[in-house]
């Protein structure tokens, strides 16, 4: 069980300005969290095998399939600025540096 101490030195460590009332209810809902897990380590898993995920993964992104595009000239049309056909940029990095 976490102590009063131990909630304020956590919310400390966290930053966290809690109120009284804050903390009565974190030192509870902490503590029942704790509790839960003493449940779960008191259960015999050792017929389960490891695991790193608890749902199958799927993906779920379509077939990545070529379609029509842009030309060049579509794809510049409303650029501010361009060099052939390439859009221009402001410089971010000055070139004297690194």
């Amino acid at each position: 069980m976490l102590s009063r101490s131990d909630v304020e030195h956590v919310a400390l460590l966290a930053r966290l300005g809690l109120t009284e009332a804050e903390l009565m209810l974190m030192e509870g809902q902490l503590n029942h969290t704790l509790e839960q897990f003493r449940v779960l380590a008191e259960l015999d898993t050792e017929a389960i095998p490891p695991t790193a995920q608890v749902i199958e993964l799927e993906n779920i992104l379509r077939a990545d399939v070529p379609g029509p595009s842009l030309s060049a000239e579509e794809a510049l049309a409303g650029a501010p600025e361009r060099m052939g056909d390439a859009f221009v940029v402001p410089l971010v990095v000055d070139a004297g540096e690194g």
